[in-house]
């Protein structure tokens, strides 16, 4: 076996649950890389990333180098003298960085690679409506999310599940996968696969504006799918027209209707219960949506304080 030295690198949430597995399995995490403290909200307080606040609770040494590349931050690194790095959920790594340990430098990706490589996989896995994803480990190499292949995990994908749920289910199969990584390693037994690329790979593009707006000319699965797949973030928006109002707001949460009708696609259908918008082949309920300035809000809340006009639409 292995006597192994581990840095740990990683940032959000989904990384907590598999640093807080490998402390509580008594490996030797000999360091911890995480992103700077970032200003947030009305105050702009410093805010320390959910790697970060667990790592101190646990008195484990942090770095929060602003360039991976600074000789001072190195230094450091190559000072903790690490003979393994694992990375869940952190930004790409120089070249210097990711060689630096004996047995390598490899990566938790929330997707069945070499599909969804890319920034957002377990959106995107909704977005798409497909019926299965997974998580993969790999050794990281120069490109993004193409290392040679360790261990995947499959999962089965809920035809109502949104992200925020999924993300949970895969950050602690994810977890679990790191550990049975990190004791392949230290056990000397890993063997790795090359990612085969195929014409049919799928990318998991960064989210922005663009990709996250609501057509709803689209088929109606497509809409529902952008909808739970942006839920609970960052959202999927379009543009209110009701009245002399335009406003653009966010719908978090919907349902389908199959029905035929007359109206023209992205008309809304407002009643004191219940908001939908026609599309083909029927109708995207709306069960929960954000105004501008406001919370989300469930939509009997905004039937109850909010008049929609007779030729209100969906943008």
């Amino acid at each position: 076996m292995k006597d192994l030295r581990i840095v740990f690198m990683g940032t959000p949430d989904f990384a907590v649950d598999t640093l807080k597995t490998l402390v509580e399995n008594n490996y030797n995490i000999v360091g911890v890389i995480t992103a700077p403290d970032k200003p947030a909200g009305r105050g702009r307080k410093l805010h320390e990333s959910a790697v970060k606040q667990y790592a101190v609770s646990k008195n484990l040494n942090v770095l929060q180098p602003t360039n991976l590349k600074n000789e001072e931050f190195l230094n450091e690194l190559k000072a903790l003298e690490a003979n393994l790095q694992v990375v869940v959920a952190f930004r790409m790594l120089p070249k210097v960085v990711w060689q630096m340990p004996e047995y390598g430098t490899f990566n938790l990706h929330a997707s069945l690679l070499p599909n969804y490589r890319g920034a957002a996989p377990i959106n995107w896995a909704i977005i798409n409506g497909e019926n299965t994803t997974g998580v993969s480990t790999f050794f990281i190499n120069e490109d993004i999310d193409t290392g040679d292949m360790i261990m995947q995990e499959s999962i089965d994908i809920d035809p109502e599940e949104n992200v925020g749920s999924l993300h949970d289910k895969l950050m602690t199969i994810g977890s679990a996968l790191v550990l049975k990584t990190v004791k392949l390693i230290a056990s000397e037994d890993v063997t790795t696969t090359p990612q085969q690329d195929t014409a049919e790979i799928k990318t998991a593009y960064k989210l922005n504006r663009d990709n996250c707006k609501i057509n709803w000319e689209a088929p109606m699965n497509d809409i529902y799918n952008l909808i739970r797949g942006l839920n609970p973030y960052p959202g999927a928006w379009c543009t209110l027209v009701n009245g002399e109002e335009h406003l653009d707001v966010k719908i978090y949460a919907s349902s389908k209707e199959q029905a035929d009708h007359n109206y023209n696609l992205g008309d809304v259908v407002a009643s004191k219960k219940e908001l939908k918008v026609a599309v083909q082949d029927g109708y995207i309920n709306i069960k929960e949506i954000k105004l501008p300035g406001k919370r989300a809000m469930d939509v009997k809340a905004l039937l109850n304080g909010y008049e929609f006009h007779s030729n209100a639409k969906m943008l």
